[in-house]
């Protein structure tokens, strides 16, 4: 994981959740922040635009996606593979 993307991810996130950087970790579950599903959707959106990259996540079946969202480290992970799929 780069620097960057990771200290980028992380700061959406917190943002989302109303919480300081240093309270999100990469082993952090967006559960355990205190994210709901709107949360989520507003952190992906943000994620996008901060990357220039499309998410492939359907909030109505997040089950089903293939943007794996189990922690915040998964979340780094699936953004450097799209922006390496660019």
């Amino acid at each position: 994981m780069t620097a960057f993307i990771s200290d980028r991810v992380i700061a959406i996130i917190a943002e989302q959740a109303v919480l300081d950087i240093s309270d999100v970790h990469l082993s952090s579950t967006l559960e355990s922040l205190g994210i709901d599903s709107l949360g989520l959707v507003e952190a992906i959106f943000a994620i996008e635009e901060a990357f220039d990259i499309s998410v492939p996540f359907n909030a109505n079946e997040p089950g089903k996606s293939a943007f794996d969202i189990s922690s915040v480290g998964a979340i780094v992970g699936a953004v450097e593979a799209l922006i390496a799929a660019k």
